[in-house]
């Protein structure tokens, strides 16, 4: 990593002295409120460069050594809606006042990175929902999976080992490769080995639907969930906050942005300790099951040599510990019978670690914007003691896989270059080029222990392990561009095409070891290897109707790597099975309004897609190896709907709602030694209606508007959904409730929260052989926060 700063360092160094010279302005303004009250510590940033600032005491802010051209502005402030301007810069610099509007009568504009560089919400010609930071603790969102419903057509959840399986439009991620890619900061969450879940001090999500294969490459197939957290400016500041619940919850984060060095050097750090008592009770020795405990960090250090240039340094890490990773029961009856009960007699604590780092550069041009982004991903995810594999308190199965740091440790590395036009010019040209490289090496090692009761399950040994060890390595690269190109001042031209290429090398050996004996090998060291290359283009069109309205049309192409079959202890699944990538071909079209000075927003889509070569994954036990087949086809249709308006003072209105009808127009499975064909069934982790309505009311409770009453109340709809591609496991429609009221100052927030108010049991992840985990129960708390 030492080697790869200094080579980054190194090359921006290299650069800044071939930069050509250029002759440089000043922008200077104030900001304002509506009775022309100069507001101070407004953020003004200017749009696809490095140059941000911080208004006085008096509103007035500037930038130097700005280069000629025409800009895009975004001004944020507490207490006022985000607003975005335009200015053109001259040889004699400029002067932009803008007038800020109170956030109770107006909605934020927002600014999103959704096509990998900083542009209007409503503007993109792509069906995108952005939560900001302000929402996200409206929301109070803790974890991506709270993300369900709130998105349209965005269905997230796990079956408590906190790895979320996600479904956006009715394409799902069925294996450790997701369908839905997540980015944190830039960098792809290269599988759900390595992603982080856990949200602290977020500045924005962004979630992208449909296929996103052009810019994003591999494994975007349903979408994107585009992560940013809060970066160090010139202003210092932080924050202190502290939650406390039922169920014994427990967290506390801070967080610390500063200049060390004025418009140089910058620091920021935040840290999340949670912790709670399990949902779950074992009644194998009357005990709570589910025990969760972590930590969660982010650090940066940036550096601004000049206003071209910015280096960044990041290092992330996640440590979670759950005392019964897999609270699941058998049968959907017996969950609902006795909910939040299970009997398991081997209790194997999970230690999962993640570590991320990355190292960006960022070069803000008058011909081109460059930026270089290295990662560096790592989990140790392993059982300090075995794990029950049969969900019972039989001695049949057992799971261990704590063989040392050598094994169940990913590593992977990640390199983008990415080349755009600059953000002074305003071009009806405008494009994004770059190239990504990755390497990945899975070593994983792992025995299935058969124990006295084995027979029980119609084995007929045992005592006895058997020990699968299999070490993936993968290397990838691809070449990428989009443009976008101005007919005239109505209709856009959009066009795309990435091209990827993925080399797949697995090494399978297999072990049988009877207890307090030696091992003997069953399945020899033996490799296997694959490759597979892609064309993921994109094509479209976007019609600006009117200055706040714009339609687009759109296709694109999905791509889901392909891959190879790890060894199991089921003999009739050999290892090194090889399944094709899957494709999609996605058709979208959508209209965008902007409405009533800002206090409406109305985007509404409708998409198709139809899936070639699905990738039907199907459960080996009691391995937990999935095995992928490419036995289907599948075809999505539906419609998102995004509404949020401000209709009178201080009351916020918002409405999403998304419907899918996916299914499998062709599928054949193999079920105990039978072809069963399962044509017409749907989409397994796909609700066919997600709904969600929030309102919150703001009341001020003094003349300066800094403190405020809160309260909000929120309704979450999920359609009917099934677990299993046979869809004999079924969740009927459900609604949840989430209340939360408290008091809002500029410097102290306290509140009362609670989620799923009226305590539904609910199906939230099951697997096809019928193990069930419910969703979460109620849960209430309280949250004191401060801000400086």
């Amino acid at each position: 990593m030492l080697k790869i700063i200094r080579k980054k360092i190194l090359f921006a160094m290299l650069l800044m002295l071939a930069s050509a010279a250029v002759h440089s302005q000043v922008i200077t303004g104030t900001i304002t409120n509506s009775k022309s009250q100069p507001v101070a510590d407004a953020f003004i940033h200017l749009l696809n460069t490095n140059a941000g600032t911080v208004s006085d005491a008096r509103g007035n802010y500037s930038f130097q050594h700005i280069a000629a051209g025409t800009y895009n502005v975004s001004v944020s402030a507490v207490g006022y809606a985000d607003k975005n301007e335009e200015v053109v810069v001259t040889t004699s610099g400029a002067n932009l006042n803008i007038q800020l509007i109170d956030a109770m009568v107006q909605l934020d504009a927002v600014v999103v990175t959704a096509q990998k560089k900083e542009e209007s919400l409503q503007n993109i010609p792509l069906s995108t929902t952005s939560i900001s930071s302000k929402q996200v603790h409206q929301y109070k969102l803790w974890n991506s999976k709270e993300l369900t419903a709130i998105v349209p057509n965005l269905y997230s959840n796990n079956s408590g080992d906190d790895r979320n399986v996600t479904s956006i439009r009715g394409i799902v991620t069925t294996s450790y490769d997701p369908a839905v890619a997540t980015y944190i900061d830039g960098v792809n969450q290269f599988s759900l080995d390595t992603y982080i879940s856990n949200l602290n001090d977020i500045e924005r999500i962004e979630i992208l639907r449909g296929p996103q294969g052009t810019l994003y490459g591999r494994n975007a197939m349903g979408g994107v969930i585009n992560i940013i957290t809060k970066q160090p400016t010139n202003a210092t500041n932080g924050f202190v906050e502290l939650n406390i619940g039922n169920h014994g919850e427990q967290r506390y984060s801070a967080g610390i942005r500063l200049p060390v060095i004025k418009n140089k050097l910058f620091f920021g750090a935040s840290a999340m300790f949670n912790k709670r008592d399990g949902f779950y009770t074992n009644k194998f020795n009357n005990s709570s099951f589910d025990n969760q405990q972590g930590i969660t960090g982010n650090y940066y250090l940036k550096y601004i040599p000049d206003a071209r240039w910015a280096i960044t340094l990041n290092v992330k890490h996640q440590n979670n510990k759950n005392d019964g990773a897999f609270p699941l029961v058998f049968g959907v009856d017996e969950a609902f019978k006795d909910p939040f009960q299970l009997s398991q007699n081997a209790i194997g604590k999970m230690f999962d670690n993640t570590v991320n780092a990355s190292l960006t550069l960022n070069h803000s041009g008058t011909a081109f914007n460059f930026t270089s982004l290295s990662s560096w991903q790592q989990n140790h995810r392993y059982y300090n003691a075995p794990l029950d594999g049969d969900f019972s308190p039989a001695d049949a199965v057992t799971i261990i896989n704590n063989y040392g740091n050598k094994w169940n440790n990913v590593k992977v590395f990640t390199q983008e270059l990415r080349f755009s036009s600059p953000a002074n010019k305003s071009s009806s040209f405008k494009w994004t080029a770059g190239t990504y490289f990755f390497y990945q090496d899975n070593p994983t090692k792992q025995a299935t222990h058969f124990g006295k009761d084995a027979g029980m399950l119609g084995v007929p040994d045992s005592n006895f392990s058997i020990i699968n060890t299999t070490t993936g390595k993968n290397t990838g690269i691809a070449f990428y561009g989009q443009t976008s190109y101005s007919i005239n001042k109505k209709l856009d031209l959009i066009a795309g095409l990435r091209y990827d290429y993925e080399n797949r090398k697995l090494n399978v050996e297999g072990e049988y070891q009877k207890d307090g004996q030696g091992t003997f090998v069953t399945q020899p060291d033996t490799a296997g290897t694959v490759n597979y290359s892609a064309i993921s283009p994109k094509l479209g069109l976007s019609y600006h109707v009117a200055s706040n309205s714009n339609a687009y049309l759109t296709y694109t192409r999905g791509y889901r790597t392909g891959g190879l079959t790890q060894l199991s202890s089921d003999p009739s699944q050999p290892p090194l099975y090889s399944y094709k990538p899957e494709y999609s071909n996605n058709f979208e079209a959508g209209i965008k309004n902007t409405l009533f000075n800002d206090r409406l927003r109305l985007n509404i889509a409708v998409f198709l897609t139809h899936v070639n070569d699905a990738q039907v994954p199907t459960l080996i036990l009691p391995d937990a190896i999935t095995v992928t087949k490419n036995t289907g086809k599948l075809s999505s249709k539906g419609a998102d709907l995004e509404l949020s308006a401000a209709p009178l003072k201080g009351l916020q209105f918002d409405y999403d709602f998304g419907y899918t009808d996916a299914k499998y127009t062709s599928l054949k499975v193999s079920q105990n030694g039978q072809s069963v064909d399962l044509n017409g069934k749907k989409q397994i982790f796909t609700p066919d209606i997600t709904s969600m309505l929030a309102l919150q009311y703001n009341y001020s409770l003094a003349a300066s508007k800094q403190t405020k009453l809160i309260a909000r109340v929120e309704w979450l709809h999920l359609g009917t959904e099934y677990f299993d591609l046979a869809n004999t496991i079924k969740q009927s429609p459900y609604s949840l409730i989430n209340l939360r009221v408290g008091v809002s100052s500029k410097y102290c927030d306290l509140f009362l929260w609670s989620r799923n108010t009226s305590d539904k049991k609910y199906i939230a992840y099951a697997y096809d052989f019928g193990a069930v985990h419910l969703g979460d129960p109620a849960t209430y708390g309280a949250t004191l926060s401060y801000k400086f």
